[in-house]
């Protein structure tokens, strides 16, 4: 409701980059080795990929039918950690999946719902993209504190993202208004520093199919004030 029409990689990027950034000066610690490549990866698919892909949805999608697309998460990230880090796959973890997926779409699907084939592509990109951030996030783990693994990964998805911003959309044609600075402020303090630091330090304690499955929570929330 704040920001301006059809511009999703701005969105994108001004959501991520400058959120690492704050990170980064509060934290003051730079990858070593391996974790400049693997913070790259991580930043790509938990960050780039999948912001850019949920705001390509979110501009062409109502929020009902992006809830419900998006709900297939849980169910590829199960999927994925009994493949990868050798979790169980249980006929439990499976039916949750399909319950959670039932849940959202009886909570936020209205019969006037429209579809667009690129706005399902790209929910079903986001949530595939971040299922496997998930999953090697928690495979590699966290050779640093949350605070520095999160800027690692909102600097390197939003380099990526600023490229292709300029590639596809280029700079904006007029200033952003005050409402703009508001909505993009927050994305990226509120729902971006705070909420991600929170993100990765959980999937470090938890199992990868559980953390998953809290998606599921903040989709509900989400349709429930779009209504």
């Amino acid at each position: 409701m704040l920001l301006p029409a059809d511009r999703p990689f701005l969105a994108a990027t001004l959501r991520a980059l400058p959120a690492g950034m704050l990170l980064l000066l509060m934290c003051r610690r730079l990858p070593r080795g391996e974790w400049w490549w693997k913070s790259w990866i991580l930043g790509i698919l938990n960050i780039g990929a999948f912001f850019a892909l949920l705001f390509i949805a979110a501009y062409r999608l109502p929020g009902g039918v992006a809830a419900i697309v998006g709900g297939i998460q849980p169910l590829v990230v199960a999927f994925l950690a009994s493949r990868v880090l050798h979790e169980r796959l249980t006929a439990r973890v499976v039916a949750a999946g399909m319950t959670g997926l039932l849940g959202v779409s009886l909570i936020t699907l209205q019969a006037q719902a429209r579809l667009d084939a690129i706005g399902i592509l790209a929910a079903v990109g986001g949530a595939l993209s971040m299922a496997t951030g998930i999953v090697l996030s928690k495979k590699w783990g966290q050779p640093a504190s949350p605070l520095a693994t999160t800027s690692w990964q909102l600097i390197t998805g939003g380099l990526t993202l600023c490229i292709v911003m300029l590639a596809f959309e280029g700079r904006p044609a007029t200033s952003l208004t005050s409402l703009n600075v508001v909505g993009y402020t927050y994305l990226a303090v509120v729902g971006t520093a705070f909420a991600y630091v929170m993100w990765f330090h959980g999937i470090s304690r938890l199992p990868a199919s559980t953390t998953a499955f809290l998606g599921l929570l903040g989709r509900d929330r989400h349709q429930r004030r779009e209504a």
